[in-house]
C-alpha cells in the first residue's frame, strides 16, 4: 500500500506538464528515490537515485550499482551483471513516467519492447559502489485525452564520463479499472499458482542458490521450461498477476547459458519483444537457438517464449564468452 506522503509527492507534478531544473545541476547519488516510484516494495531493491528534467523529452537519471547484490551479482569476480543494468533501465523508465509525465502510481504498465547493449569494460567491479548517469530522451509519446498513455525512451549510460551502454524501452500504461477488465480472471493471479519444477544444477547457469535458477530440463533438445521460486525476494518483490518481463529475460539468459555451455558468459546485448502476458497457471517454454561465436567472442542466441502453443515473447541475446 502506497503511503500518503508518497501519494502526495506524485500528485505535486501535473500529469502532462514537464518542469525543468536549473541548468548545470549534477545528478545526486546520496540516496535512492522513493521505492513506490519504481514499483518496488523493498528499499534495498532501488538503484536509481535522482532525476533531472532538462526540458521537453530530455532527462538525466542517477543510479548506483552496489558492490554485491543477492540476485544481480556480480556473477563473476571482475564484472557486474548486465541484468543489473537492465533493471536500472526499467527503474529509470518508471521514475520518468511518474515524476516527469505525472502517470499516477495506481496505473499499470505494459512493456512492449526492451533492448540494451553494454560494454564489458563498463561493467568492471572496483571494490566499491559504481555511480552511473543515464541520459534519456522520450519519443513517440502517446496521449489518451490529457494523460500520457505510452512512449519509447532511449538511453545512454555513462560511467566516469564515458559512455558504456545504450538501451531502449517501449511501454504503455492503463488505469487500474482498465487493467482489471483486460486481465479478467487472471487479475488476482499469483506466482504460487505455478507448477513446482525441479531446476537445473545452479552451477550450470552460474548460480550458487537453487532459488535463483529459472529453468528446468525438458525432453526436447534446445528447450527449457521456465520455473521460479514464487517467494523469491527480488523477482517477486511485490504482488504481480503475471510473469514479469525481467523474469522472462533472466530465464532466457539462463537457457542461453545452457545452450552455449558457458555458465559465466555475459549477456552484453539483449533485444526482446513482448506480445502477450505470460501466465502463472500454464507451462512456459524457452526455445533456444545459438549461433557460432564471432570474432569478438560473442554468440548470438535467439529465444522464443512459448505458452499455450503461441509465442508470448521473443528476442536475442549477445552472449560474451567467459
Amino acid at each position: 500500500m502506497v503511503g500518503t506522503i508518497l501519494q502526495e509527492s506524485a500528485r505535486e507534478i501535473p500529469e502532462t506538464k514537464i518542469i525543468g531544473v536549473p541548468a548545470g545541476r549534477a545528478v545526486d547519488f546520496q540516496q535512492t528515490i522513493p521505492r513506490s516510484l519504481v514499483h518496488r516494495a523493498a528499499v534495498s531493491e532501488v538503484f536509481v537515485t535522482d532525476l533531472n528534467i532538462l526540458g521537453e523529452g530530455r532527462f538525466e537519471v542517477g543510479a548506483q550499482w552496489p558492490r554485491r547484490h543477492s540476485f544481480f551479482g556480480p556473477r563473476t569476480p571482475v564484472f557486474h551483471d548486465p541484468m543489473l543494468y537492465a533493471e536500472t533501465i526499467r527503474q529509470a523508465a518508471l521514475l520518468i513516467a511518474h515524476r516527469a509525465y505525472g502517470v499516477p502510481l495506481s496505473h499499470s504498465f505494459l512493456s512492449d519492447h526492451k533492448e540494451y547493449s553494454v560494454e564489458e569494460t563498463g561493467l568492471a567491479t572496483l571494490g566499491r559502489p559504481v555511480d552511473v548517469v543515464l541520459r534519456v530522451s522520450a519519443h513517440e509519446v502517446e496521449y489518451r485525452g490529457k494523460n500520457v498513455g505510452g512512449m519509447r525512451l532511449d538511453f545512454e549510460c555513462f560511467r566516469d564520463g564515458r559512455r558504456i551502454g545504450t538501451a531502449s524501452e517501449r511501454w504503455r500504461t492503463v488505469s487500474s479499472a482498465v487493467y482489471r477488465r483486460v486481465r479478467g480472471d487472471h487479475f488476482a493471479a499469483t506466482p504460487f499458482q505455478a507448477a513446482v519444477l525441479c531446476g537445473v544444477a545452479p552451477a550450470s547457469v552460474g548460480r550458487d542458490r537453487a532459488e535463483d535458477v529459472l529453468v528446468a530440463a525438458t525432453p526436447t533438445e534446445g528447450t527449457w521450461a521456465l520455473r521460479f521460486d514464487p517467494d523469491h525476494a527480488v523477482l517477486f518483490d511485490h504482488p504481480i498477476d503475471h510473469v514479469p518481463g525481467m523474469v522472462l529475460i533472466e530465464g532466457a539468459r539462463q537457457a542461453a547459458l545452457l545452450a552455449i555451455g558457458d555458465p559465466y558468459a555475459l549477456p552484453a546485448r539483449a533485444d526482446f519483444r513482448f506480445d502477450t502476458y505470460v501466465e502463472f497457471d500454464s507451462e512456459c517454454l524457452l526455445a533456444v537457438e545459438a549461433d557460432k561465436a564471432g570474432p569478438d567472442r560473442t554468440r548470438t542466441v535467439r529465444v522464443e517464449v512459448r505458452q499455450k502453443g503461441t509465442t508470448a515473447a521473443s528476442g536475442t541475446l549477445g552472449m560474451r564468452l567467459s
